[in-house]
Formats: structure tokens, sequence, C-alpha cells
């Protein structure tokens, strides 16, 4: 199989796990029409989706650096299409908070993993990982859609049907994994074997950039819907228009980011990106009317430019403990976010959405200053395979 075609369909793949991450905060306002949740308890949904996958996800690139585990691809995505599934059937909150926290802890396995063996398949190509990064963003654009069409049409009793893009992405990984096997036969340990040291404060650094991304990316995941639908006054349609034009956003700054990448360096890519983002948050809090998506495509622009960057940075700062830095910097790079989404659902229930949005433009302004002075990180010299998949 050829390099292009295993990451064609790990790409796929991806597209099919972050289907349920964008699901979560497509979902919350249907929670929030049919049950008549609040503010607050809407972005509860999204912390619960959010807590277990912040505190698994290290956990699981712990033991991929220890352990190939192959087979959490096709189980992960499995696992994140069952708690969807089911989180629309009962209208208890508790049990609604435990659906999306097993969909949640689908995604966390997910990841780690997957970054891996995507590094592998891509022979550790920077273009080829934002393919793939660009698959996730695919995922999470089709959300919305995808929701719209489901349970816009019949309620959450349809949610169920949601379960038809873990079937597929649990298919598609499997013949990459098949092919990875065959390369690597005989071979058990995940561990990747360098001449390269381990830069663990240029990681610290960065990681502080991806928890400032997250806390913005998700916060407006969670919102942006309610607050365009203030500001245009167009109903539901807006609203789900803005939350795909957010996720959209992100296919084109991921490949742009490989682009810019290639033509100066990452860090610089990165840095510039976080820079522009916060004139772009900005926009998209204070300016009023129509003009408001473009604010909003710009902001996904600006913090999707840095996604598969900082996952190859994470894995160059890190080369020894190359599932450690995936899952935090492409998995975390979600979950953390949804910890301060009910901070924010509660200053917008005692205030209103534009003062509850507002913190989030300091943000991006954070992060550009972890990455002013990190160093670009020179490539690992491999002595022995980055990964060994067992069959």
């Amino acid at each position: 199989m050829s390099t292009r075609k295993r990451v064609a369909l790990l790409s796929a793949g991806h597209a099919c796990v972050d289907v349920y991450q964008g699901s979560v905060t497509a979902l919350v306002p249907f929670f929030v029409a049919e049950r008549h949740y609040t503010y607050a308890a809407a972005s509860g949904i999204v912390l619960a989706a959010s807590l277990l996958s912040s505190v698994a996800q290290p956990m699981f690139g712990a033991l991929t650096d220890r352990w190939a585990l192959p087979w959490l691809l096709p189980v992960s995505t499995l696992l994140a299409g069952v708690g969807i599934a089911l989180s629309g059937l009962s209208g208890d909150y508790g049990l609604t908070l435990v659906f999306v926290a097993i969909a949640g802890l689908g995604v966390a396995a997910y990841h780690p993993e997957s970054a891996r063996v995507a590094r592998k398949a891509s022979k550790g190509s920077h273009t080829a990982m934002s393919w793939f990064s660009v698959g996730g963003n695919i995922g999470f654009a089709s959300a919305p859609l995808l929701v719209a069409a489901v349970v816009g049409v019949g309620g959450l009793r349809l949610t169920p049907f949601l379960l038809v893009p873990a079937l597929a992405g649990s298919a598609l990984c499997l013949p990459v994994l098949r092919t990875l096997a065959k390369t690597s036969p005989g071979a058990s340990s995940a561990v990747a074997k360098t001449e390269a040291a381990d830069d663990k404060v240029s990681f610290a650094k960065m990681t502080v950039a991806v928890l400032c991304r997250s806390v913005v990316f998700v916060g407006l995941s969670t919102f942006i819907s309610f607050y365009v639908r203030q500001r245009t006054g167009w109903g539901m349609a807006a609203g789900t228009a803005a939350l795909f034009v957010f996720y959209l956003g992100g296919a084109v700054g991921t490949v742009l980011g490989g682009s810019l990448a290639a033509r100066w360096d990452r860090v610089t890519a990165v840095r510039w990106s976080y820079l522009m983002t916060v004139g772009a948050v900005a926009g998209v809090v204070f300016v009023p009317g129509p003009a408001v998506f473009l604010f909003v495509a710009l902001t996904s622009a600006g913090v999707y430019i840095p996604f598969s960057l900082q996952v190859t940075l994470g894995q160059d700062y890190l080369p020894t403990r190359v599932g450690t830095a995936s899952g935090v910097t492409l998995g975390l790079t979600v979950s953390v976010g949804g910890l301060a989404s009910p901070v924010l659902g509660a200053i917008a229930d005692a205030t209103s959405l534009q003062t509850a949005l507002t913190p989030l433009i300091a943000m991006p302004a954070f992060a550009w200053l972890m990455f002013r002075n990190l160093p670009e990180p020179a490539l690992p010299k491999p002595v022995a395979p980055l990964q060994a998949v067992d069959g």
C-alpha cells in the first residue's frame, strides 16, 4: 500500500472519530431546546466529554510509548460512536453526562496511538501529517451538518443513527494496520529510539500554548451558535452555519499551516497565526451583524494553522516519548478547553454571552507569548523503527 493511500485511509478514519468531538457541541442547542437546560447545564455536557478525556489522554499516550496498541483505533472509534448514539435517548441529565463521557473516553483512546501510526505511515512527513489532521477537521466540520440532518429532523431520539460514522471509521483503519504489521513483523515495543534528547522545557511552553488554544476553540465551539443567532437575529440556521464555518475553516487552516511551515518553519508559522487570532477573536466578540461570519472564518484559520504543526513539534521536542507528546498536542488540544466551558456558561447566565466570550481574546495572546522564544527542534535521526505495530 502506498504512503498516500495509507494517510488517506487514516485521515478518513480520523474524520469519523472527530465527528463525535464536534457532535457534543453541535448537540448542545438541541439539548437546550428539548430539555430546557441553562447555559451552565449545557456547558456541563461539554465538560463531561472533556474531563475524562483530559485525564485519560496522557495515560493512553504513556501506554503507547511502551507498547504498540493498534487495536485501539477501531475499538476507540466504536466507543466514541456508542457514547454519542446513546446520549439522546435518556432525558436524565446524569445519564446524558455518562454517555458523553464515554464518547470522550473513546476520543481520548484514539488520538495518541493514531498520531503514532500516522507518523509511521507518513514516514515523518509534516505535509502528510497535516493531511491526517485535516481528516479530523473535516469530521468536526461535518458534525453540525450531520447532527442537524439527523436530530434536527426527528429530535434527540434519533441519535442512534449517529453511530454510522463509527462503523465506517473502524473499518477504514484495518487495512492500514494490517499493512504496517507486515512491514514490522514480530515486533512488540512501541518505543522510538533516536539520537535526540527530550527538550522538556520547550515542550512545557508549547503545552501552555496548546491549552490556551483549547480554551478558545472549545469556548467558541460551545457558544458561537447561540452568539451568532443573537448578533444576526437569523435563528437556528445562522447558528448552525457559524459552527460549520468555524469547523470547516479548520481544514483550510491546517493545510495552510503545512505550507507555511515548509516556506519558513513551524514555530514561526504558529507564532504569527496566534498573533492574527487575537484580532480575529476580538472581531467575533464585538463586530455586529453578518460580518461576524468573516471573523469566525479568520478565527478558525488562526487556531487551526498550529494544529498539525504542534503535533509534530511535540513529537520532535519529545522524540523518546512520541505517544505522550501526541496525547497532549493532538488530544488535549480539544479536551482541556471543555474544563473552562462551565465557567464561561456561568458568566453568560449571570451577565451576557458577550461578557463571557470577551476573555477568550487574551488566550491566543498568551499562546503567542509562549511561542515567542521557542526554538525550532532539530529533526530526530531514527536508529530503530519509530513504531512497531503488532497484527
